[in-house]
Parts: structure tokens; C-alpha cells; sequence
């Protein structure tokens, strides 16, 4: 087995169903272990996960729910309307973490977290990217938010980087099951919804050994499978005839 490089989805404040991901995965010093955000909010240990990563130092994006309290908090004055709309997106339980006050050193820290990390052959980032605009003019709004724009692309956006993210889960998709992980023109969806009561699944993916790592949030069940035995493509028209093929990437 080569290196991994390995990378995990939206966490959403299941600290429990992360600690039994690591232990399932073992990082080890030759490792390199990456987060696509969206830590926080919905899950009960929010500020415990935020905590776990700071102190590993493994890299981590910023999700559109750290975005999301970032404008409830991440000025001098506390923003009420952003942070009704946070609240009402999960962030109560994040909140209820952190015994209501937020340490001003995670704000800060998820200030500082990047919209996306170019890894050579890979391009990660939290929710896509937007196919009609050069990469230089996009901003965390698109790195954060998009969504059908970005999954309905006819050809990759790079030439010669796979694109991995976050932030919709997969078993949206017409033919995907809980805990399948979804691929389209260039891009890999990871996102298997650790916090939805019809799935459960946080996924990790080590992509130069095509292993998928998972442990499910509600039955506490742990599996390690190959990728391409858990990976559907969909595309225009799959989604449409709601078909579904398996696809390998490189």
C-alpha cells in the first residue's frame, strides 16, 4: 500500500463517529489527512470536533456552516439576521456545544480556514466549483454554496485535477443509496450524511488506494470497501432517466 492521502466529509458535530473513523483509518506520520468542512452544526459535539481537528493540525476546509457563523460572529458586533438563519440550519446544537460562547481562538481559526487545496491531481474543495467562470473570479459563495450548476457539468472543469467534495449528500442523487458516494465530469462527492436519519454514513476516502473508510452514526457499524464497489456515476442523463452505472477514475 502506497501513502494515503485521505480525505473525510462533513463531519456535522458527530465527534463519537469520527474518533471510530480514526481508528478505522489509523492515519499514521506518513499520512496526509484532509477535511472538507462543514465540522460543526447539526450533530450534538460540534465545538469537541473543531477542538479534535485544531489540535491534529490536519488541514480543513471552511464548509458554508462555518461560513455561516463566521457572519454571526465574526465581527465586533453579533449579526442577528445571519444568525437566525445559522440557528435555524443547525446551529443551535453547535451553540449548545459550546455551552453558548464560542472561544474567540475557533472563530478565528475557522476565519482562517482556505476555500480550497490544490493537491496536484486533485482539487478539493467544500461544494464545487462554478463551470462558467474562470477560477480566479470565484469566492467562497461558490467554493461554499453551489450546487446544481457544479454537479451538472458535461465535461471536467480541470483537465488534469479530480475534483473531491462535501456538502451534498450523495443519496440525493437519482440512483445513489445511503452511503454510495456519487461521481460526475471530474468530480467525486463524498458527502453520505453522518446527521440524516436515513443514512448516518461519515465517509473517509483514501484516494491513491481507492479504499473507502465508513462508519455509520446511528448503528455504529465500521466498513472498509473498495471504491469503485461503492461509487455511481451520474450525469445528465442518468439523473433525468434515474439510472445509475459504477465508474473508475484513473
Amino acid at each position: 500500500m502506497t501513502h494515503r492521502r485521505i480525505i473525510i466529509g462533513d463531519v456535522h458535530g458527530h465527534f463519537r463517529c469520527l474518533m471510530q473513523l480514526l481508528e478505522v483509518i489509523m492515519p499514521t506520520g506518513d499520512d496526509q489527512v484532509y477535511f472538507l468542512g462543514d465540522l460543526i452544526d447539526r450533530g450534538p459535539h460540534s465545538a469537541q470536533v473543531v477542538e479534535l481537528v485544531m489540535q491534529l493540525g490536519y488541514p480543513c476546509l471552511l464548509g458554508n456552516h462555518e461560513q455561516m457563523l463566521i457572519n454571526s460572529f465574526g465581527s465586533e458586533k453579533i449579526s442577528t439576521s445571519y444568525m437566525q438563519t445559522w440557528i435555524m440550519s443547525g446551529g443551535q446544537t453547535t451553540l449548545e456545544s459550546y455551552n453558548n460562547k464560542i472561544p474567540e481562538e475557533h472563530i478565528e481559526w475557522m476565519k482562517g480556514l482556505p476555500g480550497y487545496l490544490d493537491l496536484g491531481n486533485l482539487w478539493l474543495v467544500h461544494a464545487g466549483i462554478d463551470p462558467k467562470l474562470p477560477l480566479n473570479t470565484q469566492t467562497t459563495h461558490q467554493f461554499c454554496w453551489i450546487r446544481d450548476d457544479f454537479h451538472g457539468i458535461t465535461r471536467p472543469y480541470f483537465a488534469d485535477k479530480m475534483i473531491i467534495t462535501g456538502h451534498t449528500i450523495t443519496s440525493t442523487f437519482a440512483g445513489v443509496k445511503p452511503g454510495q458516494l456519487a461521481a460526475g465530469q471530474g468530480w467525486i462527492d463524498i458527502e453520505t450524511g453522518a446527521y440524516h436519519p436515513n443514512s448516518g454514513w461519515l465517509t473517509a476516502l483514501d484516494i491513491d488506494n481507492r479504499k473507502v473508510y465508513q462508519v455509520n452514526s446511528h448503528t455504529k457499524e465500521s466498513r472498509i470497501l473498495p471504491l469503485d464497489e461503492i461509487l455511481v456515476k451520474i450525469n445528465l442523463g442518468a439523473i433525468n432517466n434515474k439510472q445509475k452505472k459504477t465508474i473508475a477514475f484513473f
